[in-house]
């Protein structure tokens, strides 16, 4: 999975505040996350139990 703000339909928004890819990596602006299906797998888990925020990238129709 490739999660890149500049791709997602939340960008500059409230959710962006409450991103999981903000919380977890502290990424800079611009710059994209690549995770495995495993890790992928982990956050959600991670998620579930309250412990990050849910991921709400959501892909720009292209």
């Amino acid at each position: 999975m490739l999660v890149n703000c500049e791709d997602c339909v939340m960008q500059d928004t409230e959710a962006c505040d409450d991103c999981v890819v903000s919380f977890v990596v502290g990424r800079s602006p611009g710059e994209a996350v690549v995770i495995d299906a495993s890790e992928e797998r982990a956050v959600r888990m991670l998620a579930d139990a309250g412990l990050v925020p849910t991921l709400r990238h959501r892909r720009r129709a292209g």
